[in-house]
């Protein structure tokens, strides 16, 4: 009998497999929220240099990365002005935008990217490194694209001359087969 209990929890167990157990022992606790200082609160990041500089450009350019195309039109119309901070933001905006947006992203960037301050530097040269890697990817797959294209055709009016060739090979055998 105890054996049949015995034998009954171990094919529960076996069947539950490992999401029966708990993954965590110990009482989960709930996260502990970050508390953002009020002068962190903005929606586009400033240049001011502060203890939430790059966390909010960081956080600036995932929801760039992340988001639709009507966000980053909406924050397009937001970054009008000429100042270095407009232009840093329209430019992580548009980096991740369309590919015709990305020449200008990477023009805002280099043209900017002194007036930061220098902690940000290093996080907006890697934005700009991946732009350029992305850009040069996408030059790369063009240029491979027009040259298949290229070859495809090619391949194509050597197929329509070897037909014909081979037309006039049986049309040729045909004659000298014919008495």
């Amino acid at each position: 009998m105890q054996y049949r209990v015995l034998l009954l929890t171990l094919a529960a167990v076996s069947l539950a497999g490992c999401e029966g157990f708990p993954l965590n022992l110990e009482e989960e606790k709930p996260a502990q929220e970050v508390a953002v200082p009020a002068h962190c609160d903005g929606e586009i990041p400033t240049l001011d240099d502060n203890d939430c500089l790059v966390d909010s450009w960081i956080e600036f350019g995932l929801a760039a990365q992340r988001s639709d195309s009507e966000w980053r039109d909406e924050q397009l119309d937001k970054l009008d002005e000429e100042s270095p901070r407009d232009r840093l933001a329209r430019a992580t905006v548009l980096a991740w935008g369309s590919e015709q947006q990305w020449d200008a992203a990477s023009e805002l960037l280099q043209e900017d990217l002194h007036a930061a301050p220098g902690d940000l530097q290093p996080l907006l040269r890697y934005w700009l490194n991946e732009l350029e890697g992305r850009r040069s990817l996408h030059e790369r797959l063009q240029s491979s694209e027009a040259s298949r294209n290229q070859l495809a055709n090619e391949n194509e009016e050597l197929t329509e001359k070897l037909d014909a060739l081979t037309a006039i090979e049986r049309s040729m055998n045909l004659r000298q087969q014919m008495p």
